[in-house]
């Protein structure tokens, strides 16, 4: 990917060296009042939910009273505190859960804003004004109710109680959500949960239990079961030239998503912004590596465009109100070459960020674009770390994709990196989507995106070429099935 810089964003001070000059960044190693507390009484929900709250011990009652204390400052406070009564009786319902759900979700959104102000203070970035907006369509309640159902099922059961016959009772409801496009978002996340929770079963004979992942997706899950939540995000359109920044690609066992992080230059000469653009489809078990490229491509242009090394140019593209484009090819064409490193060089530190959606203010959805230089990089045996004047940043390695040219000896080699900030397990760290390192005394640009529109690569050329192979082969099946 080349592209180059913006030319309405003016001379600005690149992102990096503000964030390595900054005395802000100090605070990044710090820990944010409360965010401990915040997360002991959400881990006591998690407790509670793995031996399940059909007949609840003395100890999960005191685990779920904390979770109501931890409210009790809140307009929650008096519907958790209810719900927390009745759960460690026994006898807690549909509504009760909902609300165990809800203070878990608005603990985490309290950690996820305490964590962002951390971070908006040490990059100097502001966040932009809510969009005006349209709103979407209404969506069906009676497939959405069966989907409660069956989380607080989960609930009562617990994770130590999983069998196969639970789990399997989120298959006709995913089957019956998966046609109505409006539902796809819950869809996919109750296919990939109950998927994981098949892999386990029996609960009864786990050495281990992901409590905090498994208590995540069943939440999440449930919140978004209520009307209105799973609506499509309100949009607007929107005119002005899209300079990408890199690709960030997630793998699950079952689907597959590739996000498109960049600078949006509004047409009427607005202030630059953060945004996003994302293509997530289904992914067969046999197509790993570079082959998911091809899963994705042929859904949205944008990805040729990165891989290529291009801007964009959009006409009226839908982007809502947390920035988030709703990629349609009919909006969009192939604009100029340009190069992610000098637009981040020029326009990261001018650019606003992206708001964050009620129900996805969690932790785990921080992902803030940063530009960084003039760092030395400190490599151990597994680890890699950026040390900057004011604060040393670990790099993410597990979150770089295979299906990428980047790899951990090019990052180690690095002297300038595109990356995404992220939180986990009470530090910050960065993923890198492109670096600049010397190779033959020349220096060049290495991206995770770079194979996303096709690659002459001999390692990646391999892998899509027997991602090929199994496509056709299982298209050539399914439609023998078809025709059966």
């Amino acid at each position: 990917m080349h592209w180059f810089p913006p030319t309405r964003t003016g001379d600005a001070e690149p992102a990096g060296r503000v964030l390595a000059r900054c005395e802000g960044t100090d605070a990044l190693a710090e820990p944010a009042a409360g965010v401990d507390e915040a997360l002991d009484a959400v881990d006591a929900l998690d407790r509670a939910l793995v031996a399940g709250l059909l007949r609840p011990q003395p100890e999960q009652a005191a685990d779920l009273t904390a979770l109501a204390h931890a409210v009790a400052g809140s307009p929650l406070a008096t519907r958790v505190a209810e719900a927390a009564e009745k759960a460690a009786a026994g006898s807690a319902g549909e509504d009760h859960y909902i609300a165990l759900a809800a203070a878990r979700g608005a603990l985490l959104g309290a950690v996820h804003d305490a964590l962002t102000g951390r971070l908006d203070e040490a990059l100097g970035r502001t966040r932009c004004a809510d969009t005006p907006a349209h709103p979407g369509p209404s969506q069906p309640v009676n497939v959405l109710a069966a989907a409660r159902t069956w989380l607080c099922d989960l609930a009562r059961s617990g994770w130590r109680g999983i069998d196969h016959d639970l789990v399997a009772g989120a298959a006709p409801i995913v089957s019956a959500m998966l046609p109505d496009p409006a539902l796809r978002r819950p869809a996919a996340l109750l296919d990939g949960f109950a998927a994981e929770l098949a892999a386990s079963c029996p609960g009864s004979g786990l050495d281990r239990i992901p409590v905090r992942r498994w208590g995540d997706l069943w939440a999440r899950a449930l919140l978004l079961t209520l009307p209105g939540a799973a609506e499509p995000a309100p949009s607007m359109p929107v005119t002005g030239r899209l300079l990408p920044l890199g690709v960030d690609l997630q793998e699950h066992a079952t689907a597959v998503q590739a996000q498109v992080h960049a600078v949006f230059e509004p047409e009427d000469g607005g202030a630059p912004r953060l945004v996003r653009a994302g293509v997530a489809a289904p992914k067969p078990d046999t197509v790993v590596g570079a082959g998911v490229w091809q899963l994705l491509r042929p859904h949205m242009s944008l990805l040729a465009a990165a891989g290529e090394g291009h801007a964009m140019d959009l006409t009226d593209m839908p982007l809502t109100a947390d920035g988030d484009l709703l990629w349609d090819d009919a909006h969009a064409r192939t604009g100029a070459p340009a190069d992610p490193l000098a637009t981040a060089r020029v326009a990261l530190s001018t650019a606003g960020d992206r708001l964050t959606a009620p129900l996805d203010r969690h932790p785990a959805s921080i992902a803030a674009p940063i530009f960084l230089e003039g760092y030395t990089v400190r490599r151990d045996e597994e680890t890699v770390t950026f040390v900057l004047p004011a604060h040393s940043l670990p790099v993410d390695l597990d979150r770089m994709p295979v299906a990428s040219p980047l790899t951990p000896e090019a990052v180690a080699a690095s002297s300038a990196c595109i990356g995404l900030l992220r939180w986990d397990a009470g530090t910050f760290s960065i993923q890198p989507l492109a670096v600049e390192t010397t190779v033959r005394r020349k220096t060049v640009a290495v991206h995770a995106g770079a194979w996303a529109g096709g690659t002459t690569d001999k390692a990646g050329a391999k892998a899509e070429k027997a991602a090929s192979d199994a496509v056709t082969v299982l298209r050539e099946r399914a439609g023998r099935l078809l025709r059966k």
